[in-house]
């Protein structure tokens, strides 16, 4: 029987989707379906494929900036700035309903630019939080949901690594997608408060205020920890994040001034010593690799996936159906976020995005716009039980919060989530008003 390369393409995708849902490594898996249906569709050049495509990821300069970024992040957790941001707001909103939720989105908010990774960020704010969260009778749903919701700004929030790696294979300028990503990132960090204080101030005993213990000694204390918690982390992020979105320097560049940043403020904080700075490299190294080999991999198995013509083949398909743009758009969305359930960022992004480019570039869509519609919807599937990643990093450092409890608290954060992302659908102008104003673009 003789199979078109459009059919070898279909069937590779198939195998490729089985594998990854019943536990394969991605990267090996792509590597392998690639060469062998590569070898079946086109011969021996699928070899020369493979080192072009190997060749051209590695000397990719915008990647640089991954592990810079992921170190920075590291220590700036080691330095524990994060709890002494909590600690301050904690105590200046002492007295008023709700005021740990606050806490708790205001510090994810500024560390979600420091740190970018998910799970990361919602064990820091667990282990930060829940202590004090269940002393002073907050409401456990409520508690997970804010911490979950604001651990996954880090997907979001420019530097992100995510919208680092998804630059090239969109073929959009790194520092657009970073301009265009902070409205959003800070309209859902409002959304997510202000859920938290309609329902505190619709039912006062979700967020009672705070036991004497919790409070503070004096306002000057308070102040002190304040500016100590914030002004660093903010001054490093902001320079970082200024200097690139300001032309002064690229994204590999402000990384590394980053990275050097944050390696100072460890050292200042006296959280720096031999064990917890060889303990951030090899965390640095395994993150980096993982991201970075299977940005290679996927790199090659959507080279091949393309020269065999499944995706033109299955974009013409698509545009015969006739439908609206805004259907197809609905589509895609839907498809990234049930995928987002069983797969983390990092295959759709690398697999599933690629695959949907040309339908996306022929319905003619923004493609700026389009990069950062993604992120908030894998943001969602982050808060998407059962599968949701977020509420077992919660659980492993809060392990007296019931399972069940943590999954309603993330559903209501989720609804908040989809309510946003419908927001950016409707209204672009969200997304792309600010790199139109730094850039001129749109």
């Amino acid at each position: 029987m003789e199979f078109s390369q459009e059919l070898i393409g279909a069937i590779m995708i198939g195998c490729m989707l089985f594998a990854i849902f019943i536990g394969f490594p991605i990267s090996f898996t792509l590597i392998f379906l690639g060469m062998v249906f590569g070898f079946w569709g086109f011969g021996n050049i699928v070899f020369y494929l493979m080192t072009f495509q190997f060749s051209g990821v590695m000397l990719e300069q915008t990647l640089a900036a991954v592990p810079l970024f992921i170190f920075m992040g590291i220590l700036m957790e080691k330095a524990g700035l994060m709890e002494r941001l909590f600690t301050a707001i904690q105590m200046t909103l002492s007295r008023v309903n709700g005021a740990l939720y606050i806490a708790v989105l205001f510090v994810s908010t500024i560390f979600a630019a420091a740190t970018g990774i998910v799970g990361a960020s919602v064990t820091i704010l667990g282990i930060m939080s829940a202590k004090t969260m269940n002393r002073s009778g907050y409401n456990v749903q409520l508690a997970a949901g804010t911490i979950t919701a604001g651990g996954t700004l880090g997907i979001l929030i420019p530097p992100s690594i995510m919208l680092v790696v998804m630059g090239p294979i969109l073929e959009v300028p790194v520092t657009d997608l970073f301009a265009a990503a902070i409205i959003p990132g800070m309209m859902l960090a409002f959304m997510y408060t202000a859920y938290a204080l309609i329902r505190c101030k619709l039912d006062p005993t979700l967020g009672p205020p705070l036991p004497e213990e919790f409070r503070a000694p004096s306002m000057a204390y308070v102040w002190k920890e304040f500016a100590l918690g914030l002004v660093p982390p903010a001054a490093l992020v902001g320079f970082a994040l200024g200097s690139i979105l300001l032309g002064w320097a690229t994204p590999t560049e402000a990384a590394g001034m980053g990275a050097f940043g944050s390696l100072l403020l460890a050292a200042a904080y006296r959280k720096l010593n031999l064990e917890s700075f060889k303990d951030s490299l090899i965390k640095t190294l395994e993150i980096s690799a993982l991201i970075l080999f299977l940005v290679a991999a996927s790199n090659f198995f959507g080279a091949v996936f393309a020269r065999l013509g499944t995706p033109t083949m299955l974009t013409e398909y698509m545009l015969t159906l006739d439908l609206p743009p805004m259907v197809f758009l609905f589509i895609i969305m839907a498809l990234i976020f049930l995928l987002g359930w069983p797969l983390e960022w990092v295959p759709i992004v690398l697999i599933i995005i690629p695959i949907l480019l040309p339908l996306v570039e022929q319905l003619g869509f923004n493609l700026t716009w389009f990069g950062i519609l993604v992120a908030v919807n894998l943001q969602t599937a982050w808060l998407s039980p059962p599968v949701a990643l977020s509420a077992y990093f919660l659980k492993g450092v809060v392990p007296e919060w019931d399972l069940k409890d943590i999954y309603k608290g993330m559903m209501q954060f989720m609804v908040v989530q989809l309510c946003g992302l419908i927001l950016i659908i409707i209204f672009p102008q969200i997304v792309l008003w600010l790199p139109g104003v730094i850039y001129g673009t749109n």
